[in-house]
C-alpha cells in the first residue's frame, strides 16, 4: 500500500521520467496485490486530492455541506457515491476504515451532523446547547412532554436548559440517558456508550434492563445493553475537544490515531505493531500533521506523508 502511495505521488508530481513510468508499469504488473493497492490509492485520490488545494478545498467542503443539508435523497446519493468510489473486497474495506468515510456515511440522514474536521455548536429551541464532534450526528425530537435527542454516531457535549415539565433524554444504541440539570458528554463506541458528567447528574437506563444508576458530576462510566459499568473519575479530556485539543492520558497510539482520523481528509494508516504504545500529552486536532510530528518527536515512530491526503505512521527503523 505504501509503495502504491509513493508511485502515485511521483507520477502526479510532474517530475516522473520515462524510466519512472516504465518502472511503475513493471511494479504494477508484478502482482495482483499491487494492482489492488494502486486502484485503492487512485480512488482515495479522486475523493480527497481536490480537497487539499487551499482554494478548492474551501469550495468543495462548502459544496458538500450544502448537499448534506439538503433533502434525504440528495444526501443518500452523496453517501452512495462515497461507498462506490472505494469499492468492495477485503483490501477496500481494510483500507477504507483508515479514512473518515465510514463515520461520515453513518450520519448521512441525521438532523444535525458535523463533517470531517468540523466541531459544531448548536442551540436547540429550549436553550440547550450541543457541541458536536467531527464525524458525529444526532436527531432531535421535541414534544409537549419530552425533549429527546438520539445520538446516531460519534460524540457530543450537552449543556441542558431547565424545563421541569419536559424531561431531557438522550437515546443511544445501548440505552437511554436522562439529564438531571446537567453538562455532560456522551460518546458512542463499538459495543458501549461512555457518559462523562461535569455538572449535575445523569440517570442511565440500559436498553435490555440491566443494572441502572446515576452518574454524578465528576464521574464517568461506560454502559452497554447489559447494564451500567463501574464509575470512575471523569477525564477532563472528554470535553477538551470542544477547544480543539486532544488529551491523551495513557491512550494507546491506536486510539490517538483513531481520533485524529476524524480531522484528516484522506487516509491515515497505522502499523499494527505500534498500535499498543501508550501516549501522554495534549495535541492539536485542527492540525493533524503537527500532532503527528509531536508524537514522532517523543515516540519510536516515523510519519510519512507522500501525498497531502495520505499519511502513514510506522515504527522507526
Amino acid at each position: 500500500m505504501e509503495q502504491a502511495a509513493d508511485w502515485y505521488a511521483l507520477l502526479r508530481s510532474g517530475e516522473a521520467s520515462a524510466q519512472d513510468h516504465a518502472a511503475w508499469r513493471l511494479w504494477l504488473e508484478g502482482a495482483a496485490e499491487h494492482q489492488q493497492a494502486w486502484h485503492y490509492v487512485e480512488r482515495i485520490g479522486m475523493r480527497f486530492a481536490p480537497l487539499q488545494a487551499s482554494a478548492e478545498r474551501d469550495a468543495a467542503v462548502a459544496a458538500y455541506r450544502r448537499v448534506s443539508a439538503g433533502g434525504g435523497r440528495t444526501r443518500r446519493q452523496v453517501v452512495l457515491g462515497l461507498f462506490g468510489a472505494i469499492g468492495a473486497g477485503w483490501l477496500g474495506w481494510a483500507s477504507w476504515r483508515h479514512t473518515p468515510l465510514p463515520a461520515l456515511a453513518a450520519g448521512w440522514g441525521a438532523d444535525h451532523r458535523a463533517g470531517i474536521g468540523e466541531t459544531r455548536q448548536i442551540s436547540l429551541p429550549d436553550g440547550t446547547r450541543v457541541w458536536l464532534r467531527a464525524l458525529s450526528a444526532f436527531n432531535v425530537d421535541y414534544g409537549a412532554s419530552l425533549r429527546r435527542l438520539e445520538l446516531v454516531e460519534g460524540e457530543m457535549l450537552i449543556d441542558t436548559a431547565p424545563d421541569a415539565a419536559r424531561p431531557f433524554v438522550v437515546d443511544t444504541g445501548a440505552g437511554r440517558l436522562q439529564a438531571l440539570g446537567t453538562r455532560f458528554t456522551v460518546r458512542q463506541e463499538h459495543d458501549a456508550v461512555l457518559v462523562a458528567v461535569f455538572d449535575g447528574a445523569v440517570r442511565v437506563a440500559p436498553s435490555r434492563g440491566g443494572a441502572t444508576g446515576v452518574v454524578s458530576a465528576g464521574e464517568q462510566a461506560y454502559f452497554g445493553e447489559d447494564g451500567l459499568r463501574p464509575r470512575v473519575a471523569a477525564n477532563p479530556g472528554h470535553e477538551a475537544w470542544t477547544r480543539g485539543v486532544l488529551v491523551a492520558d495513557g491512550l494507546t497510539l491506536g486510539e490517538v490515531v483513531g481520533e485524529l482520523r476524524r480531522y484528516h481528509l484522506g487516509h491515515l494508516g497505522l502499523a499494527p505493531e505500534i498500535a499498543h504504545l501508550r501516549v501522554f500529552g495534549s495535541f492539536p486536532i485542527d492540525d493533524v500533521p503537527r500532532a503527528l510530528a509531536m508524537l514522532a518527536s517523543v515516540m519510536p515512530i516515523r510519519v510519512r506523508q507522500p501525498l497531502a491526503f495520505w499519511i502513514s505512521v510506522d515504527a522507526r527503523a
